[in-house]
């Protein structure tokens, strides 16, 4: 949260951080279940879009530059010619899902936030507008319905969710976790900024969804893959991807939603 607040270096280097680390975490976990993808050129590719996502975002380069990105995609094609892997396309199909399922998200953030007012970043900045309100927002949203849904699903929980998938998860918690999160929303929304109560109360509907897909998810990855944790860098509470998974699903939506209505 201080990451994205402090100012738009700092906005920038999180998410330059939560890219790299979700997106090497997806490639170990896949690595675990026999398939080899190209984790450097994958993860190389993915930076490569967060940056020119900023760069455009902030005005300083123009939309074509996406375009960069095309010849590196096909390198990687040409790149498992040379690989002599048993099953090519499990490898390539996993590189390149990678960069769909974590680094697209977060090159998104970018867009949230350079050349929008509303909530103003701790440090000034000068010849750049700059606001963090939709993603501090957006995240705040994320961990009041995740705690919504815990409490509200540990006191009331009766009717599963998706049992398959997340033995946990119930349909009284999931609508606990919208209630809040819309509360919270209502609350916040007119320091947050960016768009207004009754655009903010509609992000948190959407947060609670599609965010509760993301979990369900990253459950289906990690029983696939047959891993408990996606990583281990934050002890208790797993790695990126168990941190992130919410965010990645949810935020795609939450941005089309802002760039059609807000």
């Amino acid at each position: 949260m201080g990451g994205f607040w402090l100012h738009p270096i700092s906005f920038f280097l999180t998410g330059l951080v939560i890219l790299i680390g979700t997106q090497y975490e997806y490639y170990l976990m896949i690595r675990n279940a026999g398939v080899k993808p190209q984790m450097i050129p994958g993860i190389l590719t993915g930076i490569t879009a967060y940056i020119i996502s900023t760069l455009i975002a902030s005005g300083l380069i123009p939309k074509s530059s996406f375009l960069i990105l095309i010849p590196m995609m096909l390198v990687i094609i040409v790149v498992e010619l040379y690989r002599k892997n048993e099953k090519p396309f499990d490898s390539l199909a996993h590189t390149f899902f990678s960069v769909l399922y974590t680094a697209v998200p977060v090159s998104m953030f970018p867009f949230s936030a350079f050349s929008r007012s509303g909530l103003n970043s701790l440090l000034p900045h000068s010849n750049i507008i700059f606001s963090p309100g939709i993603i501090i927002g957006f995240f705040i949203l994320i961990w009041a319905n995740d705690t919504g849904a815990y409490l509200t699903g540990m006191s009331f929980g009766r009717h599963k969710l998706m049992e398959r998938i997340s033995p946990k998860k119930t349909w009284e918690g999931f609508f606990g976790g919208v209630i809040i999160a819309s509360l919270i929303a209502w609350l916040l929304s007119g320091w947050l900024g960016v768009v207004d109560k009754i655009h903010w109360i509609i992000i948190s509907v959407i947060v609670s969804i599609a965010g509760t897909y993301g979990d369900l998810v990253e459950s289906m990855l990690k029983r696939s893959t047959g891993v408990k944790d996606s990583g281990t860098i934050m002890p208790g509470h797993g790695g990126f991807l168990d941190r992130f998974d919410s965010a990645i699903i949810s935020f795609p939506l939450v941005y089309l939603f802002i760039s059609l209505f807000g």
